[in-house]
């Protein structure tokens, strides 16, 4: 036969008498018809059953004076994992009469069956396996799949009414025993099976409407919280509505001051145009008084033609002589233009050599950057450009010669223009022609000497760039001789440096061959101390004589030991010193092995 797992019979016992107290408890709760209290013997089998549960596979947990086993650990874990049985936990924890852990679990487990939630707060702690593991076994009841059933049948407990008087109540000092003749059937329960089906009907209808009751409360919660939601986006909307308002009345005002300053330009615009047209309305009026004025002057001039007619015969050889000063005019006319024609060739030309200037510039910044020797081409590049500006210079100051001669003779020619105007202003028409025509050629004059005029001015303003491209060259050329500088006392520093460097490696190599040699005579030291290990040192009372002098020894002549070889020698004998790096003064060394000698107290010396 297969020997069954104890921890397997104590659950699947356990789970019976849960079983068995829930359904007791169901029906006789119907049965009894009315809230049950404290005193009522089912409720508290219950209690009692399902505190074995709770405490099957329960961790021994030692405390300072003795070991402690408890329920009262995974019940706390509740509120952690169950935001709604803080309340439960802390009114736990302020009830007056409870001193031990295990009082305050079973006042908890009665706030639980009130509030008809003790299947959802015990479903929370089986979820959390990692967490219960701390306080149960692996083998515990609330570890394994019994538990789970448990709660599922604690659910139908949602059923009963509880009213529980907790405050009074002794719970520390109560004894959790089992009353099984409770549970045993009798012939009267046998009889009423068909109570208990509708009783069962009964409580089905009940479990059913309290879950309806409970998905309504869930509905409703959700119904609230959308109505919140809803109640705040109408708000937001109830804002942006005032502020679109706002905006609105805003844009109305704007609207209306845009209106009324338009109004305002149009009162103006039309005040304007008013205003415009009274003065054309008088410069008409004074243009036709004018008329009537140029209408009269032009009759009496005819006449006044009428009667020079007669002299006109006198005035023909005159006539011929004012031809003759036509023709003269005509010549001067046409030599300005030889004039005009030749600046602006020149102008032309010095375009060209400014454009030149421009490019000699350009070649010079980039040869700049090249190298050191292209800076005297540079120089007298720039001494070149600075003749050619004296030249351009020069030929500015005989353009301005020129321009001033030709202002004088254009004056001259005016006032010769005035004078013929004033002289022959009632001879005839065919002069006032003649000069309307001079007139025309000397404004076409006027308007190539205004040209000339914004072309030397060009021509400055292009000379003003051209030198101040010169003096930043020279600037740029004087911050490259800077650096040359700095560059001749950086080489100057680094040859030093390199000098430095040089002695300090001599010395190193001085002291490397040094070290090599006192480290060859230290490996034949120790050669010699090997070949002379296991001798003994001789005593002090028999060592009286130096080995190599035979003298006794005395203050003068103190001991000296060798460490290895054992011979003793006087100070006078001993004469061999070696360098050693660890010590600032040479060592003395025994003449045979090579050995440290040793100083010691002669024998005659206390």
């Amino acid at each position: 036969l297969a020997v069954k797992d104890p921890t397997a019979v104590e659950r699947a016992n356990l789970l019976n008498m849960a079983k068995l107290s829930i359904k007791g408890l169901i029906e006789s709760a119907l049965s009894f018809g009315r809230t049950l209290d404290s005193d009522y013997p089912p409720l508290q089998q219950f209690f009692v059953v399902m505190e074995h549960c709770l405490k099957h596979g329960l961790k021994v947990r030692k405390s300072f004076l003795s070991y402690n086993k408890t329920i009262w650990g995974p019940l706390e874990l509740v509120e952690k994992l169950y935001p709604e049985a803080e309340e439960i936990a802390a009114s736990v924890r302020d009830l007056p009469g409870l001193k031990t852990p295990l009082g305050r679990a079973r006042a908890w487990l009665r706030l639980a069956l009130m509030q008809k939630k003790m299947a959802d707060y015990l479903r929370c702690l089986i979820i959390q396996r990692d967490l219960l593991s701390e306080f149960y076994e692996y083998h515990a009841l609330m570890m394994e799949e019994e538990g789970a059933v448990i709660v599922g049948l604690l659910v139908g407990l949602n059923v009963i009414d509880a009213n529980l008087c907790v405050k009074g109540e002794d719970l520390d000092s109560q004894v959790g025993v089992i009353d099984f003749s409770m549970y045993l059937k009798s012939d009267d329960e046998i009889g009423g099976k068909e109570r208990n089906v509708q009783i069962a009907a009964i409580l089905d209808q009940k479990n059913y409407v309290e879950e309806l009751n409970r998905q309504l409360n869930s509905t409703v919660s959700s119904l609230h919280a959308r109505v919140d939601s809803l109640e705040k986006s109408n708000t937001k909307l109830i804002e942006e509505l005032a502020i679109a308002k706002n905006n609105i009345i805003k844009l109305q005002e704007e609207n209306h001051q845009l209106r009324s300053e338009n109004t305002l330009i149009l009162m103006k615009t039309q005040h304007h145009l008013e205003a415009t047209k009274v003065d054309v309305e008088a410069e008409l009026q004074t243009y036709k008084h004018s008329r009537q004025g140029l209408d009269e002057m032009y009759n009496e001039a005819r006449r006044q033609l009428r009667e020079e007619s007669q002299l006109r015969q006198d005035m023909e050889n005159e006539l011929v002589v004012q031809v003759s000063m036509k023709h003269e005019i005509e010549l001067a006319m046409k030599l300005l233009e030889k004039d005009i024609h030749e600046k602006q060739d020149a102008l032309i030309g010095l375009r060209q050599q400014l454009d030149e200037v421009k490019a000699i510039n350009m070649e010079m910044y980039q040869k700049l950057q090249v190298s050191e020797d292209a800076m005297k081409e540079k120089n007298e590049i720039i001494g070149r450009l600075e003749d050619k500006t004296n030249q351009i210079n020069a030929t500015m100051k005989q353009l301005e010669q020129r321009l001033q001669q030709a202002e004088k003779a254009q004056m001259e020619a005016e006032a010769e223009d005035e004078k013929l105007k004033q002289e022959y202003v009632n001879k005839s028409e065919s002069l006032q022609k003649e000069f309307s025509q001079k007139e025309k050629q000397l404004l076409q004059l006027e308007t190539d000497l205004k040209i000339e005029k914004e072309w030397r001015q060009t021509l400055e303003d292009d000379l003003q760039k051209e030198k101040e491209t010169v003096s930043q060259l020279r600037i740029d050329t004087q911050e490259i001789v800077n650096l040359k500088k700095v560059f001749l006392k950086l080489q100057e520093k680094n040859k030093k440096l390199k000098r430095v460097s040089q002695d300090q490696e001599a010395a190193l190599q001085e002291l490397a061959s040094k070290l090599s040699e006192s480290k060859l005579k230290i490996e034949d030291i120790k050669e010699a101390n090997k070949a002379l290990q296991g001798q003994v040192w001789l005593k002090d009372k028999e060592a009286t004589h130096c080995k190599l002098c035979e003298k006794e020894f005395s203050l003068s002549k103190r001991k000296h030991h060798c460490r290895n070889c054992g011979e003793i020698f006087c100070n006078a004998c001993s004469d061999n010193e070696l360098p050693l790096p660890s010590s600032p003064k040479p060592v003395r060394v025994c003449d045979s092995c090579h050995a440290i000698l040793i100083q010691r107290c002669s024998s005659n010396v206390p």
